[in-house]
Order: structure tokens, then sequence, then C-alpha cells
């Protein structure tokens, strides 16, 4: 396949030549884009990499790492890439794993490919303790909001994509800054893209992230929610209405109904002094159990629900649309 890598380049004047270097001949273009650097290191490549492949991009304003890739992307879509891999150029992404992210892709079982630095254990041991928790907690909530239940490691960087997807997906809508990557997730279940977790170590070495904590803190869990709340409806309200929809219709309200009845009758019998009666208890109880029976019924829905079906199977000669999409119904229901 004809694969192209996209570099964000922003801060990364110390390690970006030396990425460049060790990218191996499996990639026919390069992507440098410099997201309005204070240090210049897209100029910096311009002046010393010889390297034929490599194209410099430069933004006037700088538009956050998303819109840094998504400028890559574009170009490499213009160019005919049908393979485009994202790397940073910090160094902390090894070049020689590019291999891996690519062949499943090329084999045609998957549409998206992205790192994972906690499948091995002996990966971990380099990652800094509060960036391990950090990442955990993290993916728990990513897989909520995303619909991909079968990754891992969510803000990992290291990614590949194909041509098929990538035109899926509505780039100009994509997080520009640091939620770019949990954003890819979503909009990628959106077009019922597949996505494959690989297996990675990450490097780390002496660099400043330019991600500020308490900004994520803040941020973060308002757009994690919105993606939930968006997602849900996609899924189970405007494009299908499946047992999922109804357990969930049923099991919120039930759930609701029987925490407010409690806390109210509870409140109630703490003012009076006198115990609430039985049936008022089984009143509130009831509702409560069979609400979260039936909201555990459907997240177990939602993690068989995750795509199986590649979108690049849809532009195979011989697969038509209505075959595809007999497909991606039996990877639903499977």
């Amino acid at each position: 396949m004809d694969v192209a890598v996209v570099i964000p380049s922003y801060k990364v004047e110390k390690h970006i030549l030396s990425v460049l270097s060790r990218i191996g001949p499996a990639v026919k273009r390069i992507y440098v884009v410099d997201d309005k650097c204070p240090q210049g290191s897209g100029t910096l490549v311009a002046e010393h990499c010889r390297d034929p492949r490599v194209v410099v991009l430069f933004h006037e304003e700088n538009q956050g790492v998303g819109g840094a890739v998504v400028t890559g992307y574009r170009r490499a879509l213009e160019d005919g890439a049908e393979v485009v891999v994202k790397l940073d150029g910090d160094a902390q992404m090894d070049p020689n794993l590019i291999p891996s992210f690519i062949s499943p892709i090329e084999r045609g079982v998957a549409d998206y490919t992205k790192g994972n630095r906690f499948y091995a254990i002996e990966n971990l041991e380099g990652m800094p303790l509060i960036r391990m928790f950090g990442n955990t907690a993290l993916s728990f909530v990513n897989k909520l909001s995303s619909g991909y239940w079968n990754v891992m490691d969510p803000t990992n960087g290291y990614t590949a994509i194909h041509s098929s997807a990538l035109r899926a997906l509505p780039l100009g809508k994509l997080e520009k800054r640091y939620f770019f990557e949990s954003d890819m997730l979503f909009r990628l279940n959106t077009v019922r893209a597949v996505v494959r977790d690989i297996p990675m170590n990450a490097l780390y070495a002496n660099e400043e992230s330019n991600l500020s904590i308490l900004k994520a803190i803040r941020d973060f869990p308002k757009r994690y929610l919105s993606r939930f709340v968006k997602r849900l409806l996609y899924s189970y309200v405007l494009r299908d209405l499946n047992v999922c929809s109804i357990e969930m219709a049923a099991g919120i309200p039930m759930l609701l109904f029987g925490a407010a009845f409690g806390a109210y009758n509870w409140y109630l019998s703490s003012l009076n002094g006198t115990p609430a009666h039985t049936g008022t208890i089984m009143l509130a109880v009831l509702p409560v159990i069979v609400g979260v029976q039936l909201l555990l019924s459907a997240i177990s829905f939602d993690v068989a629900n995750v795509p199986t079906v590649p979108l690049q199977e849809s532009s195979r000669p011989g697969m038509s649309q209505a075959n595809f999409a007999q497909g991606q119904v039996r990877s639903v229901h499977s």
C-alpha cells in the first residue's frame, strides 16, 4: 500500500531530525507539520533534512496537535495515500514499529490501529506512575464514551488509518488540541470503523508535556460525557432501536426513581424518627435492583456491539453496499 507518515511538529527541534532518519523504506511520503513552532522545527527540517520523501507544511497560527494532524491527513489524501501513520516528533515513538501498525490494515482486518503501552507488563517499567494511573482511568472512561471496549491506552498518539476510514470522518469537526485522540475514537465509532491495538513500549526522556494536567481535569470530563451521550443517541436511538435501547429506556428511569424515592423516604423517616414500612422499602429497592440489571444487560450488549467489519471491505471488488451493510448488521448481532 501507499503509506504516508504525518508528524505534528511543536517544540521537537531536539529530536525531529533523528526521528525522520529512522523512518524505513515502507513509507512513501512524510509530512512534517510545523504548528507555528516557536523553535522553528519546521524550518530546521526544511534546511537540514535531505530525505526526498519529506514535505514540510507550515501553520500561520498554532492549531494544536489535532489541527496539525488533520492538515497532514488532508494533504496525504490529496496525494493518494492509502494508509496514513501519525507519529510524534519527540522520539517517544519508535519508527521501526511502523510495519506493525500498517500490517493489520494491509491485511484488511482493521481500519485504524493505535499503540497500546499496557499490553505487556514489562512495557510499563519506564512509564511514570502518575501517567500510568491517569491513562488507566482515562482508558475506562474512553471505553464508555467511544464504544471501543476492546482497546486500551486511548491517549496514545501512535496510530495508522486506512484512507476509506479517513474519508468517512468529518475532519473539520475533530478536536484540534489534546482531546484529539479520544475524539478520534468517538468519530470512528460513528462510522463503524474497526480499531485494533498494537503492543508497543513508549520511550520516556526529559521532555516536558505541553498538556496542562489541571486543564485536562477541568475540560476532559465534560468532553467525554458529551461524546458518551452523543454515541448512545446515534447508536441506539437515531440509527437503530434494539434491545439495548429498550433496556436503557426502562433501566435509567427505574434506577433514578428508586434512588430518589428511597432517599426521600429515608429523609422523612430520619426527620420523624419512625422506621419506613416494608412496602415503602420494597418500592424503593425493587426499581433500583431491576434498573441496575437492565443497565448491566445494556452494557453487555454495547460491549458485543464493537465494530468487526472493516470499512475498507466496502471498497473491495465484488463487495456491494448492500452486502457491506449486511455484514455490519451481522457484526452487531453476532
